[in-house]
């Protein structure tokens, strides 16, 4: 899994399986649109489907993205203050609106529920083409 730790700690690049695999189990991650040239942030609840990660949206600026099949970005990360370590997770790819009704029942069974209030009636899917990661890791001393 990416560059050997040499004890003086760093930036460990990570492959795309260990990224995939942190991306799985963390349920709050924010997508980034583009609205003209410039860049938006949204914090989306979400899960991971058949290897595309999925959430629920209301009317607006991730809809919109997603009926136009716009290429967004997903970010996911941890971190621990503490220590002064954690990890980062960027995915890349298109994203579109999920109409089929037997996928949108698969969607409905998952542990996905929107922190937001109001309406959450559509589903959108970001099908990854780039994935990257990378872990802070602090050596150990001696």
């Amino acid at each position: 899994m990416g560059v050997p730790d040499d004890g003086k700690g760093g930036l460990d690049p990570l492959d795309e399986r260990s990224c995939l695999e942190l991306v799985g189990d963390r349920g709050i991650g924010r997508v980034a649109v583009s609205i003209g040239a410039v860049p938006a942030v949204f914090p989306v609840n979400y899960s991971v489907l058949d290897g595309d990660i999925v959430f629920r949206t209301g009317a607006g600026t991730k809809l919109d993205a997603a009926v136009r099949r716009a290429v967004v970005a997903f970010e996911v990360d941890e971190v621990d203050p503490v220590y002064h370590e954690g990890w980062s997770v960027l995915v890349v790819g298109h994203s579109d609106v999920v109409t089929d009704p037997a996928l949108l029942a698969r969607v409905d069974a998952l542990p996905m529920q929107p922190w937001a209030p109001g309406p959450h009636e559509h589903v959108v899917a970001i099908h990854p083409t780039i994935v990257s990661g990378r872990r802070i890791v602090q050596g150990v001393p001696g």
